[in-house]
């Protein structure tokens, strides 16, 4: 069954959600049956482009790696980030950029970062029939004013921020609620108390589901990995052997052998002369 937002909101309480990143269409078909929710984060500047953080990543990065994911994703339902300076300067701009996401990207919802300033921006998008799921807790879009990648909602005035947070998004018509960095037991109140998923990342165990970078649980990229992140494979020292593996036998002159090659008629070829 191909999920929507709609099947993605009623499964609170109900069942468990799996989302993972991807950026291209050949992760996305290997990982399409596994997951709920496909997510084409702005993480991509991280792990695609190289970047030390999300901030440069733009419109037209999110619409071409998006395009590529829902081209692969018959299941699961693909969510889009809205980058930075998107939609944070008014609601007609964050509805007309989420609109260019839905159409030019292929997305069938869009991720924005931000609590209660921007329930009229989620507000606008909503009312053009564009679901959007939100984040709270560590917004990396707001890496410089938070100080740093930080747990985040430690205080109790902190706290009570973030709930009041979760509760305008879900008012404002988010379909659920991505919660990164958040302790535990903050984390376990929200989502008893709001009536939309929430999607842990570094939320603990009690969210309505969880989501990771796949380079990050697969051991591919050589940063230093967050505390919240398992690596379920070790993929990455995997290709490293292959891709070591694939050099040698090419400088060897062992690769291609007979098996990789084609054959040509002798008396053909000696026409050439």
């Amino acid at each position: 069954m191909k999920q929507t937002a709609v099947t993605f909101r009623a499964a609170k309480g109900d069942r468990k959600l799996a989302m993972i990143t991807a950026y291209d269409y050949s992760i996305a078909r290997l990982m399409d049956d596994a997951a709920d929710a496909i997510l084409v984060g702005d993480s991509l500047g991280m792990v695609m482009m190289g970047l030390d953080d999300t901030l440069s990543v733009g419109m037209d990065d999110m619409i071409h790696h998006c395009a590529a994911v829902a081209r692969a994703a018959q299941k699961a339902l693909v969510v889009c980030d809205m980058p930075f300076m998107s939609y944070q300067i008014s609601p007609q701009q964050a509805c007309g950029n989420a609109g260019r996401l839905i159409r030019e990207g292929r997305a069938q919802a869009v991720k924005l970062e931000g609590g209660a300033d921007f329930a009229p921006h989620v507000e606008a998008i909503v009312r053009a029939s564009i679901p959007v799921m939100g984040h709270i807790g560590l917004t990396p879009q707001s890496l410089h004013s938070l100080g740093g990648y930080k747990v985040q909602g430690k205080s109790a005035e902190a706290a009570q921020k973030m709930l009041d947070d979760a509760r305008a998004l879900e008012k404002a018509g988010a379909f659920a609620i991505v919660l990164e960095c958040v302790p535990t037991p903050l984390a376990a109140r929200i989502t008893r108390e709001i009536g939309i998923p929430t999607i842990g990342i570094g939320a603990g165990p009690d969210c309505d589901g969880q989501v990771l970078v796949w380079q990050d649980m697969l051991g591919i990229t050589e940063r230093l990995s967050p505390k919240f992140v398992k690596r379920f494979a070790p993929v990455g020292d995997t290709m490293r052997a292959a891709f070591a593996a694939y050099a040698d036998e090419v400088r060897a002159g062992t690769f291609p052998g007979p098996e990789h090659c084609f054959s040509m008629d002798e008396e053909l070829l000696n026409r050439l002369y």
